[in-house]
């Protein structure tokens, strides 16, 4: 998980000194996304041969950056099949837009990133916003977690910002898998309802066969014995940590994370709608995932799951 990074040890100043200009952002995107050598994003060539760059001329309205490919006869730059291409945001905004949402343990509303980098309009900040949380959200994953694993399920309050007198108490269930582990991993995502059939499809889909699965009394997680070695924490009984031998049942883990999550939502971000909410999730995930690195090498991870996703505006 952990990757060298040049952001590692800077602060957020540091980094507004260190990219005082879109060509100094850029260099460092393409240190990032292409630190294994170039890739044209149109035809996906890697014979660093191919390619050739093509010397900025402002006058000919010709960007720093641009290159050829030979290949398939194309012009691209970095920005090319990312979230930062045809963006009116300058690149050093964008950068110091990641370190601040991948630094804050809580989260940042829109509101704070329209003050901090002098964007104009709210709805560029929150769109900028959603852009990044849609580059952090992994809908795939190599492998399954694995180990001890400890599982349940929350209830987030969604809904528009209208008066308190007038807002309708809703809630959206977000389940949440967590390794207990020091790099523990965690997967999360917002179900519409919540079954036995379908959180032990998310739980199997997820969690390596015969791990160690730790839940609450949920009637929906019976059955799972059959796959995991599944022990339940009995909070109706007011249980909260159980002892077995060498082995503590509990779900502490995951309930932290929540707690977090919950913080943010109610605290920073005051109002989520239903249908952003897994963007939101996405975030808290990332930024859990890579809690033992820098804020500058979270960052750096996060940049690199920017390539092949774009979110337009109509999307």
């Amino acid at each position: 998980m952990k990757t060298k990074s040049p952001l590692k040890d800077l602060t957020l100043i540091q980094i507004i000194d260190r990219f005082p200009d879109d060509d100094t952002a850029r260099k460092h995107l393409e240190t990032v996304l292409w630190k294994d050598g170039i890739v044209c994003p149109h035809c996906q060539c890697k014979d660093q041969k191919q390619f050739s760059e093509i010397a900025a001329n402002p006058a000919k309205k010709i960007r720093a950056g641009l290159r050829y490919c030979a290949n398939c006869k194309s012009q691209f730059t970095v920005t090319i099949g990312t979230i930062f291409e045809d963006s009116h945001i300058p690149l050093r905004k964008w950068l110091i837009a990641w370190y601040l949402i991948c630094s804050s343990k809580k989260g940042i509303s829109s509101l704070q990133l329209k003050r901090i980098l002098e964007i104009g309009c709210y709805g560029t900040a929150l769109f900028m916003a959603h852009r990044i949380r849609f580059a952090l959200q992994q809908t795939s994953f190599a492998d399954k977690l694995s180990g001890t694993i400890e599982a349940d399920e929350c209830h987030v309050p969604v809904g528009a910002n209208e008066p308190d007198a007038k807002r309708a108490t809703k809630h959206a269930r977000v389940f949440s898998m967590v390794e207990r582990r020091e790099n523990g991993r965690v997967r999360s995502q917002v179900m519409n309802t919540v079954s036995g059939a379908n959180l032990k499809q998310v739980v199997r889909d997820n969690v390596q066969m015969s791990s160690e699965l730790h839940t609450d009394q949920h009637p929906g997680y019976t059955g799972l014995e059959h796959d995991y070695y599944h022990h339940a924490i009995k909070h109706r009984a007011g249980e909260f940590k159980r002892v077995e031998g060498q082995r503590i049942v509990t779900t502490a883990s995951v309930e932290s994370f929540f707690s977090l999550l919950k913080r943010g939502i109610v605290g920073t971000f005051h109002h989520v709608s239903e249908q952003h909410l897994p963007l939101y999730v996405a975030e808290f995930d990332h930024r859990h995932n890579f809690r033992k690195v820098s804020d500058g090498e979270r960052t750096d991870c996060g940049l690199t799951k920017a390539v092949g996703k774009r979110l337009i505006y109509r999307q």
